[in-house]
């Protein structure tokens, strides 16, 4: 078990050496050297204004002592002699390094997944901004607190284990909800910021945050429940739920698993603007005088990766032909092997006659506790969240009635890029039509704008022209009504203040949705006008600033995930 410490060196000095062994100094004062957790091992920092260096001590660093207070450093570009200002920091130093070059333990994680892309994932988790837009996603936040704050019976007087904790945020609500005491486990650097974090809250005494990989550490007791946040787009991607339930070695007999079960829904859909749009990018390659370059070669393999690419947006639930099939998995029973290859067969009725461009995913998770059981769900009828929904195309279309019926399966197999190579089939029972696909989960397409997806076409019954015109003359007469009664009302239900007997000492307000007041009524100022309404937490710019606004209004086709 490695607790969050930053280990500060005084008075250190630090000198470049060249090929033949000369030095010269670095910095022409003794300096101050930092050390800190890094997934990969250990950070090393020199923070000065005139020469800023950090480099990362891991198994296969190479390094030497030089005398009792000197230690020599073969970086890639460079190679520094640290003089240590004692015998006893120059020990501590070297104590630190020998720890991490010791460490010759395979764990399961490092087993499953590529170097490059565990270094790769812990740095991205590591920005402060990505857990910025984690935690503004509202949907997200508030459900995760909802669910924990809801079910005291399970959290008051309890030891708890935050999976993957980042910032903390699950922590600070376990604690919130009563906890005794709570472990936040984080691997990546932001560690140390959530260590922070809980020092400047004052809940140290309750939380303690742990830098490492729940694969490789160890706690001191077990725990009764397990909180964590480990979705991925598709609800696997990212390989989080295996180290959700990797942690279940450190729960107690009957304990409780936070989310308690993960949905994933799948059902085909029709979107003709989408297949196109991704069809018609190849046309790039089809040029025979790019700047005096034949491309054309290459239109088949560029056809082919852009097909791979399942695609992250979100779109109106209209577009599925029929209803969704759900695969579940228990995280209270589950083993994370069984997340190894996922089969799911396919049977599906179709509901409307159309074509089928591909199969749209998104899931559900349940917090089942024992006072109530709380649902987050990133399904396209519900409120957006930074999960949005994937849809990935057939590398054909087809064409099925309604009554038909589909079948086929979806077969995820997870690689070592923490992520899944996918293929899908289907097939329309009793004819020869069949169409497949194969994706890489690693590499979607982030295709949300941040405009309303419009209903799929042909669903409109009525004259659209007339029911606007219906609705204008409905309203007219509302008006007239109102204006026999003495009060003038428009078509949106705004007041007039110029209405109504002029002897009245107080105006209603011109009330207008989402921004009244909490009395309704304004004050009049000194003047005698009216003074202007107090917002309130209903009013729209007001929820601008909150529940994950920053990052859901617009992303301009970029994302990121959990």
């Amino acid at each position: 078990m490695s607790t969050i410490c930053e280990t500060f060196f005084k008075g250190v000095k630090v000198k470049r050496l060249d090929d033949e062994g000369n030095s010269v100094n670095v910095y022409n004062k003794p300096v101050v050297v930092q050390l800190e957790y890094d997934p990969k091992g250990m950070l090393v920092k020199i923070t000065e204004e005139s020469e800023q260096k950090e480099f990362i001590v891991c198994k296969g660093s190479e390094f030497a002592r030089v005398g009792r207070k000197g230690i020599i450093f073969k970086l890639s570009t460079e190679t520094l002699l640290l003089t240590f200002a004692s015998d006893e920091d120059s020990n501590q130093f070297t104590d630190a390094v020998m720890k991490i070059k010791a460490d010759k333990s395979a764990s399961v994680f490092s087993e499953r997944t590529e170097e490059s892309s565990a270094s790769q994932y812990f740095q991205f988790y590591g920005y402060l901004s990505q857990q910025q837009n984690m935690m503004q996603d509202f949907i997200r936040t508030s459900t995760y607190q909802k669910a924990i704050l809801d079910n005291p019976i399970d959290f008051s007087g309890k030891v708890i284990l935050d999976v993957g904790a980042g910032s903390g945020i699950l922590s600070f609500f376990a604690q919130q909800s009563g906890a005794k005491r709570v472990y936040a486990v984080e691997a990546s650097s932001i560690a140390v910021h959530a260590a922070k974090l809980v020092a400047a809250n004052n809940v140290d005494d309750v939380i303690k945050v742990l830098s490492g990989k729940i694969e490789e550490i160890q706690l001191p007791e077990q725990v009764d429940v397990i909180i964590s946040e480990p979705m991925g787009y598709m609800l696997l991607n990212e390989r989080m739920l295996e180290t959700f339930l990797h942690a279940k070695k450190f729960l107690k007999p009957g304990g409780k698993m936070f989310p308690s079960r993960g949905d994933l829904h799948v059902a085909p859909f029709t979107d003709e603007a989408l297949y196109m749009e991704q069809f018609n990018k190849v046309n790039f390659w089809y040029q025979e005088y790019f700047h005096g370059v034949n491309l054309s070669s290459l239109r088949n393999p560029a056809m082919t990766e852009y097909f791979r690419q399942p695609i992250v947006d979100t779109f109106d639930i209209n577009i599925c032909t029929a209803k969704t099939q759900r695969h579940i998995i228990d995280f209270q029973t589950a083993h994370e092997t069984d997340l190894h290859r996922i089969e799911i067969p396919l049977e599906f009725h179709m509901l409307q006659s159309g074509t089928v461009h591909g199969l749209a995913f998104w899931f559900d998770v349940a917090f089942i506790g024992s006072n109530v059981t709380v649902w987050l769900s990133t399904a396209p009828t519900q409120p957006l969240t930074h999960w949005y929904q994937v849809r990935c195309l057939l590398s054909q279309p087809i064409f099925a009635k309604q009554g038909q019926l589909l079948t086929g399966r979806v077969l995820m197999v997870a690689n070592a890029k923490q992520s899944y190579d996918l293929t899908i089939e289907v097939k329309i029972e009793g004819t020869n039509t069949v169409s497949s696909n194969t994706l890489d989960l690693k590499n979607p397409y982030f295709r949300y704008t941040g405009v309303t997806p419009a209903p799929p076409p042909g669903n409109t019954h009525t004259s659209p022209s007339e029911d606007y015109w219906a609705q204008m003359d409905l309203a007219g007469a509302r008006q007239a009504v109102n204006l026999v009664n003495g009060v003038i009302v428009d078509g949106l239900g705004h007041v007039s203040l110029d209405s109504g007997p002029p002897a009245h000492a107080h105006q209603q307000p011109n009330i207008h949705q989402g921004s009244i007041p909490a009395t309704g009524r304004r004050e009049k100022g000194s003047s005698g006008s009216p003074a202007p309404p107090t917002s309130s937490a209903t009013s729209l710019p007001f929820n601008q600033l909150i529940g994950g606004a920053v990052s859901l209004v617009r992303l301009g086709g970029q994302s990121s995930s959990s």
